[in-house]
């Protein structure tokens, strides 16, 4: 009950509130856009400010390592199981979106953590960076293998290599690597110069953003009663099954309860800004509405509102 009461989920249900009555309140999508930006900044500088304190440990290798695994392991996962009720498109789509992260959700995390005072590593900052993309070359992957199949090869949307190399080089992650690289380079100096900027102004910043993503949920959860119940389903159900997997390994590998809480925050969330965006010219033959209404509609406001509670209370009681 007490995360509800945090200022930045209280503007994020306001935000639902607020477009479920269909109010005309709006944030400018040029706003939004720095804000999302400065978010990922800021994340950037606090994982490279703490690096630099830490030090590369055998945590840090493992955690890294488990990123990684859990960025292949989900999406083939989720296509394996969704390649049953959906098309090969579809599948891949959705899992592509599962498979990758969820850049806000991550930070909310962190700032939950910081709020409850458990500690973390700066390093799942670059662990997020690194969940970002895999999902997104394997899903290309799989509809080319799809293509191959139905002999519909010659309308694949341009070369791989395009595709791959727009997955690589978005700019958003790009931004969160050169800050870390930035905090990690200036260390303490740079943190108190930095701290009106990436500390004071952080969280506010951060519910200015969650009520703008309140208000942009609640504007796809209407379409979601067209879906099939299957994928309400699986919107709501993966990032638990997700987040277990991620505890587990968590365990297995002895990661401390602040990263562990953290893995499985990344396992259970679902892109709905990169990669969206990447799969509309990479799979066409995609339906947006099931994997951008799924990620954004369902997915996100279940982890905001009750998933990061639950991930970092399980790992802080199973392992802390």
């Amino acid at each position: 009950m007490q995360s509800f009461l945090d200022p930045a989920i209280l503007f994020f249900v306001f935000g639902l509130f607020a477009g479920a009555i269909k109010s005309n309140l709006e944030i400018p999508p040029q706003i939004s856009r720095f804000l999302s930006l400065y978010l990922l900044m800021a994340l950037g500088l606090k994982g490279g400010f703490a690096l630099t304190r830490s030090g590369l440990t055998p945590e840090v290798s493992i955690s890294l390592g488990l990123a990684l695994l859990l960025a292949v392991l989900v999406p083939a996962m989720g296509y394996l199981l969704l390649r049953r009720w959906l098309s090969g498109f579809d599948a891949a789509a959705i899992a592509a979106t599962y498979g990758s992260v969820s850049a806000v959700t991550f930070i909310t995390a962190v700032q939950h953590l910081d709020s409850q005072g458990i500690a973390f590593g700066g390093h799942m900052a670059a662990a997020m960076a690194l969940m970002e993309s895999p999902a997104i070359i394997m899903a290309v992957l799989l509809a080319n293998l799809v293509r191959r199949k139905q002999g519909a090869g010659a309308s694949s949307p341009g070369p791989l290599s395009k595709v791959l190399h727009e997955a690589l080089t978005d700019g958003a992650q790009l931004l969160l690597i050169g800050a870390m690289l930035v905090g990690l380079m200036t260390g303490a100096a740079g943190e108190a110069a930095m701290k009106p900027f990436a500390g004071d102004l952080f969280k506010g910043m951060l519910s200015f953003f969650l009520l703008d993503m309140g208000l942009l949920a609640a504007r796809h959860m209407g379409g979601l009663r067209q879906q099939p119940p299957l994928l309400i389903v699986y919107a709501l159900g993966a990032p638990l099954g997700h987040a277990g997997i991620a505890l587990g390994l968590s365990a297995l590998c002895g990661l401390s309860a602040g990263n562990a809480g953290l893995l499985m925050v990344l396992a259970a969330s679902a892109s709905y800004i990169a990669v969206p965006a990447v799969l509309r010219h990479a799979i066409p033959e995609a339906n947006p509405g099931l994997y951008f209404g799924m990620s954004l509609g369902l997915t996100f406001p279940f982890n905001i509102l009750f998933g990061i509670p639950l991930y970092t209370g399980l790992a802080q009681y199973l392992l802390g």
